[in-house]
């Protein structure tokens, strides 16, 4: 052997990479800096790790560790916020749970899961009761009863609310240390392209470097101030509730958005960061100024889903808020590209510059390479109109799909994690993204699978045949737009179909326009989708 070689890993030079010690080492060196804010709440880093820790041990002391899945159905609360560290403390994996998903989808992904513990959110706790009607496991359900909820339904009175389940528990508790870095640490359901989601595992060594190279390549200084607007159960809120951690910043918890509370809870707290989809960055621009707070200081956002529209980001400079653009998907991690600006843009008109920041762009110090390749494989001309798929490798893929081999198979063809979305490379290298392969469409930052809607749709009685698109929308940046053909002597109406899907599938997923008519169709048989893209396109 090499003498190289002959020098191996042991306990004073190697150990697995995991989150939790981000949080140990921020509670040690700053203890009494605030860590989490939450309405009328507010904890320190070394009470935050506390309460953590004793999530940890009323896990294990329940007979929980290692590959037991632990489901949530939180809002961004404190409570969810210690979840992000307490439940892989533990062991076990973290199944944050879409709070907009219907009680069917619940349902599956409890079983599909293996869940053996529920933390949910009393408002949403009728949509838990309703899942476990169906559901072939029952898990144990913790509620989280928060008094800044607006509806608070009734609960079982032999119920155990969360502070009941951690509170016999001590706040110095030392749970086994995470042995294995690529153990599973998070399972996040994608929203599929056919009925049913994929689970995708995620391993502690990918959210240690995920938070490490969004700390770089958003130049992150120490003590940020965060305001959540970022769902926590999407990606786990973009890795962001690690990140700050690691740079021991303040954590803002919004419970639900509206343009009103982030302006007064981003005033309030001197808010530096945030996160969100497109339309949360047109909502803020389209506010009333005497809503906006001013600040002395530059509030850097950061914004995925879609690019977002011209008119939007000259409105955000205006406020003197910096806006990076990043994509990426539930597979990894969150963002993994970026619009990274360069230094000769600031020159070029905001036109120009929201023209450059649309491209999904370049690589994060946390991937190891992207491109764009054509059906031979090979990579496509740096021409800005050749168009291929968007692949990728790193270590901030998934580990990969849940109890589905042949999809885990597929996603990681030929060495690369396959995106499933088309897109072109300029000749500077920035990649832009152009079509959904797969017709996920984006509305709001919350992906909506066509093949949903349309199967949905084909449980109609007056329905014969179904097609759903992405129609343009000044709000949501896209909906979906559903093309029906109606039964032999079938009848029906717009608002009736629309009624209908919102009662079988979670309402944001809902046609917002149908359109009846025969569908366009190949000498095959096969709808023509293409043609009904360009048809929405005019209805927008």
């Amino acid at each position: 052997m090499d003498a190289y070689d002959q020098l191996g890993q042991n306990a004073a030079n190697y150990a697995p990479l995991t989150v939790g010690s981000f949080l140990d080492r921020t509670a040690a060196i700053y203890p009494k800096r605030q860590a989490v804010v939450y309405e009328d709440r507010s904890y320190t880093w070394s009470e935050s790790r506390g309460r953590c820790l004793q999530l940890a041990s009323a896990l294990n002391a329940r007979g929980l560790g290692r590959n037991d899945t632990i489901s949530v159905l939180l809002h961004n609360t404190p409570e969810m916020f210690e979840c992000q560290f307490g439940v892989p403390m533990s062991g076990c994996v973290l199944n944050s749970i879409n709070t907009r998903l219907d009680a069917d989808t619940v349902a599956y992904i409890i079983d599909h899961s293996e869940s053996q513990l529920f933390i949910a959110d009393r408002e949403l706790y009728p949509v838990v009761v309703e899942a476990l009607k169906t559901s072939k496991l029952q898990p144990e359900v913790i509620i989280v009863d928060d008094a800044s909820a607006d509806t608070r339904p009734d609960m079982p009175s032999s119920a155990t609310t969360y502070e009941e389940f951690i509170g016999d528990q001590s706040p110095d508790y030392k749970p086994e240390p995470i042995a294995d870095e690529w153990q599973a640490m998070a399972l996040n359901y994608t929203s599929g392209t056919t009925g049913r989601p994929k689970g995708v595992v995620y391993h502690h060594r990918g959210a240690y470097l995920m938070a490490m190279g969004t700390v770089a390549s958003w130049a992150l200084p120490m003590h940020p101030r965060y305001l959540y607007t970022v769902p926590m159960f999407h990606c786990n809120g973009w890795g962001h509730a690690w990140t700050m951690t690691l740079m021991a910043g303040t954590i803002v918890c919004l419970r639900s958005f509206s343009p009103e509370k982030f302006f007064e809870q981003a005033g309030k707290h001197n808010i530096t960061h945030f996160g969100g989809a497109p339309i949360i960055m047109n909502m803020l621009a389209s506010a009333p100024e005497d809503m906006k707070p001013r600040f002395t200081h530059t509030v850097k956002a950061m914004t995925a889903g879609a690019p977002p529209p011209a008119s939007v980001l000259e409105a955000m400079a205006h406020m003197d808020y910096e806006i990076m653009h990043v994509y990426g998907l539930t597979e990894t991690y969150g963002h993994v590209l970026q619009a990274c600006a360069q230094e000769e843009w600031k020159n070029k008109s905001i036109s120009d510059q929201a023209d450059l920041n649309a491209r999904q762009g370049v690589i994060f110090t946390n991937l190891e390479a992207a491109k764009v390749v054509g059906e031979d494989g090979n990579p496509v001309p740096h021409d800005g109109e050749s168009m291929g798929e968007i692949v990728m490798r790193g270590n901030v893929l998934m580990k990969g799909y849940l109890k589905d081999d042949k999809a885990t198979e597929e996603a990681f063809k030929d060495g690369w994690f396959q995106s499933g979305d088309l897109g072109v490379i300029y000749p500077d290298g920035y990649i832009q993204l152009k079509d959904r392969a797969k017709d996920i469409i984006i509305s709001g930052g919350e992906n909506i699978s066509s093949v949903e809607v349309e199967n949905t749709l084909y449980k109609h009685p007056a329905v014969d045949m179904a097609a759903v698109v992405a129609m343009p929308d000044e709000k949501w940046g896209e909906v979906p737009c559903a093309f029906v053909e109606l039964a032999p002597g079938a009848d029906t109406n717009e608002a009736e179909v629309i009624e209908f899907c919102k009662d079988n599938m979670a309402r944001f997923k809902r046609p917002k326009k149908v359109v009846f008519g025969e569908l366009p169709k190949t000498a095959t048989g096969k709808i023509q989708k293409k043609q009904l893209r360009e048809q929405a396109k005019s209805l927008r």
